[in-house]
């Protein structure tokens, strides 16, 4: 393998999705790292512990003593084994530690000593995630933005994903924005959400170009915060209101949340443990808005979904979940949206159904 430098070219790597190898120990990976990065740790989380402490309590020098103390033999053996796994795989990745420091260093010169050449981002996570906040603070600034709006099930998430330039935003927070949204695999943490969508932004603005079309959605996607100048923008951007009929809502709506749900759930779990957990998903994302609904609303919605339920396990038949959609997209969701979107009336640049937005945008990306 020929020998490649050191990189602080990080916009190339956001671009291109080179594949990162991230040493740091796993408690610091989950709380926030990058898209193309990987986990191989130097150190455990035990271990990292010990080292701290005693970097505090006995200087460097003695931390340094006793992480190759604790990283060595067998262990060190198998952490090498893992590194050049993922050079095999990734021949034209990077490493990367906190500050590209001594665990970059030290990463880089054990797998040096087993023959392979790997180099290592400069600056390490620390200046990778500076350079992602201010140049998503520079797109959010710079981007002409415009928000894809409509009621509850209209299917905003897959017009979106035909217009020219899209950020998907549930799908960088891997959810559906409502308390019905949450996916079967958890969310990102808000690091990992944050470092998502600057990669996005910085993808849709050198890649694409032109007018970024967002899905309009609040503060909080799920448990992840869009960031407070995002939404400024997004609360004065233009607006493409996507209509559809009611039965087509209900149909999208069954599709996604119901048909869609059920299979991801009996996928993860098995038949039995899927079926009761996609049940549970169901009730509780009712009950989760049952102050909101009214105790005699929410007692009458939940007694459809229990016998629409109750009819799909038994003849395998969704269509009774027909009524408990329409009632609450009727008496809640849509009250909820037709207040809103009143409040936009002057921002609204086209509105009708699936081909009208997506024809609309192709002529005014194109004229």
């Amino acid at each position: 393998m020929a020998t490649r430098p050191d990189t602080d070219d990080y916009l190339a790597l956001f671009l291109n999705d080179v594949p990162l190898m991230d040493v740091r120990a796993p408690v610091e990976f989950d709380k926030g790292s990058f898209p193309s990065a990987e986990n191989a740790p130097l150190m455990n989380d035990d271990e990292r512990h010990r080292v701290g402490i005693c970097y505090k309590e006995q200087g460097q020098d003695r931390a340094i003593e006793l992480g190759h103390q604790l990283v060595s033999g067998d262990i060190k053996a198998r952490r090498i084994e893992a590194w050049k796994r993922f050079v095999a795989q990734h021949p034209n990745g990077y490493l990367f530690c906190f500050r590209g420091g001594l665990r970059s260093r030290l990463t880089q010169q054990w797998i040096r000593e087993s023959g392979i050449d790997y180099p290592l981002v400069k600056g390490g996570y620390k200046a990778l995630r500076r350079f992602l906040i201010d140049s998503l603070e520079d797109r959010i600034k710079n981007s002409e933005f415009r928000i894809l709006s409509g009621r509850t099930g209209t299917g905003k998430t897959r017009v979106l994903q035909q217009l020219p330039n899209p950020v998907d935003l549930e799908g960088l927070a891997n959810h559906r924005g409502s308390s019905f949204g949450r996916q079967v695999s958890p969310q990102p943490s808000q690091i990992d959400f944050e470092n998502r969508l600057a990669v996005a932004m910085l993808k849709a603005h050198h890649h694409k170009g032109g007018p970024v079309y967002l899905e309009d959605e609040s503060r909080l996607v799920g448990r992840c915060a869009l960031p407070e100048s995002l939404r400024e923008r997004m609360a004065s951007a233009p607006l493409m209101v996507l209509e559809q009929p009611l039965a087509q809502r209900i149909a999208i709506i069954r599709e996604d949340y119901v048909e869609g749900m059920c299979a991801d759930y009996t996928r993860r779990d098995g038949e039995e443990a899927g079926w009761l957990n996609f049940r549970d998903y169901l009730l509780s994302a009712l009950d989760r808005i049952r102050k909101r609904l009214g105790g005699e609303r929410h007692k009458q919605l939940r007694s459809l979904m229990e016998a629409a339920l109750e009819r799909q396990e038994r003849q395998e038949d969704l269509s009774g979940h027909d009524a408990w959609i329409q009632a609450l997209l009727e008496d809640y969701y849509d009250p909820m949206y037709d207040y809103q979107l009143g409040q936009k009336e002057g921002r609204i640049l086209v509105r009708g159904g699936p081909d009208v937005i997506r024809d609309w945008t192709k002529q005014t990306t194109t004229a």
